[in-house]
Parts: C-alpha cells; sequence; structure tokens
C-alpha cells in the first residue's frame, strides 16, 4: 500500500498567525527557495482571526448556553485507553485485533460479518449541550482556544478543552473549525474514522457561524482528503485560498489533492507555490514527495533533511525523521532507516509510522521475531490495513505452526476495517483492491481497483489495476497499467515487481527479468512474500 495514503501521516505543525487567518495578508518572504512534500493529515488548528490565542478555563457550573440538539457539542470519551470506550464498531475491530491468538478463522469471519452488518445500523452519538443562559450573538472575531493545544501531545485532553469551551461560548466559529480539525487528527491517531462525521459536523456549524471562513474550509480540505475525496480537497483547498492565499494548511491540502489525483505536474506547481508563501515544515514535506515521485530522490531527501533541521516540536520531528526513514527503507538503505525511525522514536515512543517502519525495517533485514513483535504491537492498537497485511504476511513467511491461520485473521480484520471505513464515508477502494489481490477476492480487488482508477489515475492507482487485472488472469489488460506504474520513474519495488511478474506473463521475458531484477536490487526486502516471489521468478527465469 503506499505510505503516502496511509491515514497515520504525522499532523502537519502549523503555526498560526495573523497572516494565515487574515486574507490579503502578505507574510515575509520565503528565504529559502525550497519546498517540500508528504501526505500529512492536517490537525493543528488556526488561530483566531485576530491574531490571539485564549486558552479557556473550566465550564462554569449553570452557565452553560442554550442551544439545539443537532448543534451540541459531541461528547468525547474520557480517555483513549484501549479504544473500548470509542464507537462500539471500532472497539470492535479493536477486540478483535487483540484476541487475534486465541481467535480463529471461523469466529473471525463471523465477528467481521456482524461487524459489517452492525456498521449499518445508527449514527454517531453526540451529546446535549445542557439547559442554561440564552445564546449570545456571534462575536466579531472568534475567541477560539489556542492551537497549541493540539500540538500538546494529549489530543483528547485537547478535545476535551475545546468542547468544555464551546458549552460556554457556543457561537466561536473559530473553536468550532478546532475543533473539527481536532476530529480528522484523532480520527488519524485512533484508526477511528467514527469520527469523520462528528468533524463534518464542527466545521459545518463553523462555516454556518461564518461564512468563508478560511480555517474551517481547510478543515474540510483536510476532512475531505482524510475520506480519500480527492476532487473535494481539492474544491475546499481552492475555496480556502480565495479566502486567504497564504493559507500554509489550504496550500499544503491542494499539493495532496493534486498529488492523489495524478496531476503530477500541477502538484509540482503548487509545492512551488507553496513554498513561495508559507514555506516550513508541511509545504516542504509535500515537496519532497513531488520530487520522489518523478525519481529524483536526491532531492527529495535533501529537502527533508531541511525540513528537519527546520522541526522544533516532537510532532514534527518525528514526522520528517519517519520520512527519511521511509525514503531509506525505499531505496533499501535499512541501516540508514533504522537510524531514522530510532530519532523518531525518541521524540515520541508511541509514534505509529516510526514503529511501524522499524518492523518492516526489520524484517527486510532478517530480524522477523522483533518484526513480528513491533507489527503486532503496531495493530493491536491501530489495527489499519497496511500494517495488517504486512502482519498476515509475516506469519506466512515465518510459516510456523497456527501462522496460516494468524495470517486469516489479520486479512479478515482488514476486511472489517474497510467496511467500517465505507460506514463513515471513507473511500476504502484502494485498500480493498491491493489486499485482495494477495489475501483476498480476486473479483472484489478487480472491481475496487477499476472504481478507484475512475477517479483518480495515480502510478498507485495503476499499480493496484494492473495488478487486479493480473490476478485475474488478464494480463494483456494489466500490462499497460503496470507500465504506467513505472513510468514517472518513481523508485518503488513492489511496483517493479508487479511490472516484470506480468511482462514475463505476455510474453516479454527480457523486459520481466529485468523488471524483477531492478526491484530486488533497488529494496529486496520489499515485501517478506513478494521478495520471495520475485526471487522464484528471476531464478525460474535464467
Amino acid at each position: 500500500m503506499s505510505p503516502r495514503t496511509n491515514d497515520n501521516a504525522a499532523p502537519d505543525a502549523e503555526k498560526a498567525t495573523p497572516a494565515e487567518n487574515t486574507a490579503g495578508a502578505v507574510p515575509e518572504e520565503n528565504t529559502t527557495g525550497v519546498v517540500t512534500d508528504e501526505k500529512r493529515p492536517e490537525a493543528v488548528p488556526d488561530e483566531d482571526v485576530t491574531g490571539r490565542a485564549h486558552r479557556p478555563g473550566p465550564a462554569p457550573q449553570g452557565a452553560v448556553p442554550e442551544e439545539p440538539a443537532a448543534e451540541a457539542v459531541p461528547e468525547e470519551p474520557a480517555a483513549e485507553g484501549d479504544g473500548d470506550d470509542d464507537d462500539p464498531r471500532v472497539a470492535a475491530v479493536r477486540r478483535l485485533s487483540r484476541s487475534q491468538r486465541r481467535w480463529r478463522a471461523a469466529q473471525l469471519s463471523f465477528c467481521a460479518a456482524a461487524l459489517a452488518v452492525a456498521m449499518t445500523a445508527g449514527a454517531v452519538v453526540l451529546g446535549a449541550l445542557r439547559d442554561g443562559a440564552t445564546t449570545p450573538a456571534v462575536a466579531n472575531v472568534s475567541n477560539g482556544v489556542s492551537p497549541q493545544l493540539l500540538a500538546s501531545g494529549d489530543l483528547d485532553a485537547s478535545i476535551r478543552s475545546i468542547q468544555a469551551h464551546l458549552r460556554t461560548q457556543p457561537k466561536d466559529f473559530g473553536s468550532w473549525a478546532t475543533l473539527g480539525l481536532a476530529y480528522v487528527e484523532q480520527a488519524r491517531t485512533k484508526g477511528d474514522p467514527s469520527r469523520y462525521p462528528q468533524a463534518q459536523q464542527a466545521l459545518d456549524r463553523a462555516l454556518k457561524l461564518r461564512p468563508g471562513y478560511d480555517p474551517a474550509l481547510a478543515g474540510r480540505a483536510a476532512l475531505a482528503a482524510a475520506r480519500h475525496d480527492f476532487p473535494g480537497a481539492l474544491k475546499y483547498a481552492d475555496l480556502a485560498l480565495k479566502q486567504n492565499p497564504y493559507s500554509e494548511r489550504a496550500l499544503s491540502s491542494r499539493i495532496d489533492a493534486l498529488v492523489e489525483l495524478g496531476r503530477y505536474a500541477e502538484a509540482s506547481k503548487a509545492a512551488d507555490l507553496a513554498d513561495s508563501r508559507r514555506p516550513g515544515v508541511p509545504v516542504f514535506t509535500r515537496y519532497a514527495y513531488v520530487h520522489e515521485l518523478r525519481g529524483d530522490v536526491k532531492t527529495a531527501r535533501r529537502v527533508l533533511e531541511q525540513a528537519l533541521s527546520t522541526a522544533t516540536s516532537r510532532g514534527d520531528i518525528s514526522y520528517v525523521t519517519s520520512a527519511l526513514g521511509q525514503l531509506a527503507w525505499n531505496q533499501g538503505d535499512y541501516h540508514s532507516a533504522l537510524t531514522y525511525y530510532a530519532r523518531a522514536l525518541a521524540a515520541d515512543d508511541n509514534y505509529l509510522p516510526a514503529l511501524e517502519g522499524r518492523a518492516r525495517t526489520q524484517a527486510a533485514l532478517g530480524d522477523r521475531a522483533e518484526a513480528i513483535k513491533g507489527m503486532e504491537q503496531v495493530v493491536q492498537r491501530y489495527p489499519l490495513p497496511q500494517p495488517l497485511v504486512e502482519l498476515g504476511e509475516l506469519y506466512e513467511a515465518r510459516g510456523a505452526a497456527g501462522d496460516e491461520s494468524k495470517a486469516h485473521d489479520q486479512y479478515t480484520l482488514v476486511n472489517a476495517w474497510i467496511s467500517l471505513a465505507h460506514a463513515y464515508g471513507v473511500n476504502a477502494d484502494l485498500d480493498t483492491a491491493l489486499a485482495a489481490a494477495d489475501h483476498g477476492d480476486h473479483k472484489a480487488a478487480l472491481t475496487a481497483a477499476r472504481a478507484e482508477w475512475a477517479r483518480r489515475h495515480t502510478v498507485h492507482t495503476a499499480d493496484a489495476l494492473g495488478w487486479a487485472l493480473h490476478v485475474s488472469g488478464r494480463d494483456a489488460e494489466a500490462l499497460p497499467y503496470a507500465r504506467r506504474a513505472t513510468a514517472t520513474g518513481y523508485r518503488n519495488a513492489s511496483f517493479l515487481y508487479h511490472l516484470g511478474v506480468i511482462e514475463q506473463a505476455t510474453g516479454h521475458a527480457e523486459r520481466g527479468r529485468t523488471a524483477l531484477k531492478a526491484a530486488l536490487d533497488l529494496n529486496p526486502g520489499f515485501s517478506p512474500l513478494g521478495a520471495r516471489e520475485a526471487r522464484k521468478a528471476l531464478e525460474a527465469a535464467k
């Protein structure tokens, strides 16, 4: 799966300024001349339009304004814990993951089916505001809570603080926008798509109170991107930029949307524009990815290193070093990758992409025991498709007693998560296509891949459709897509492996050998099962 569309990417550590929130304000001139790109779901809210930030105290007893139930502030669980206080359907997925050593395939299949049925019923339950004083008029400016709250490291506590503030100031459009962005971030960090409807309600409330409010429009762009609605993300990013051409979040979301729509030339121009307006870590990382997609790894690494030199918060350090670790892993430089992941975890020992990347790198180095242990820890906390598939493949590659059943458990959980994602408005067709092609229903994989290709023409969707066609026995149709996936110069060993297999299947033996060798030369441990199959295919072709 594409690491760039992974919902575990780090939040933007945007620092709001008066220029960010006042349309037409001009920031300082860019003196770096450098940009960057990596997909980072938005998390840190904008400050209010005055540039001030206010940290609210606890809500006074008996002084909560009356508000219609539909506009109530959503209640937050008291603590994250192990996830059992989340939406019951999300908790069900987590419980399935935690019990993987005890449950067997038949039990998991039954529970996954029940989960999928359950997810079609009911909506997100929101807490209602208590009756109290009359609602005040809308203020001319927001009294919004500090954006630094969401960068404090305790997102759940920050959300509770915002909710408490909104119970006393329900017309504070800035804090509604902040809350919406916080829910987007919470969905990402918990692997909990049930937060997305809450995010939409909060952002819609902000826009109702303050039509055209650019932080809320940028929040809608972030929410659309998180749901994989990239045309919607582009639409809202453009609307936000009309209000404030210097919105860092909107500039970043616009790059994301263009990249995920496969409009790479436009994405490159958008990255240049963002760098000229708001240079910083969020833009630098995206700029790097645009270059990586074109095969310019040297520039991508240089820009990420520059981003790291400017990073000050723990979140930024963890994110940028993990991006450098992923870049190193993609090129088969495993020892550098481990060094970067260690640095990310030194900044935040719970940072999911670093934990996952470290386990993936350990597997590539042959330390399967540690890799399995690490990936088990990841999926027990965040049972998301990519780590679930990787853990299943690690079990299959080990081949010990009971490993086949354990692997099946992981693939069943992927199906459960995809059903959950669909229930909350997330387009998961790419996840479906990638998982089902190797570990599920080939017909479902092809259907999902075709649907995703109809929406966007990226290197990742081209690869997924090509591979889905191949496993469905339609190699002649698969070949153009497999070639297109590698046409930009993007150095991805999995893509090269798929291309090599399909080239051989269509009678292009020499091209097939060349692609398979390139895959293994680039990243010999790119997949526990794929790398093994690539070696077998290359040996058979001699």
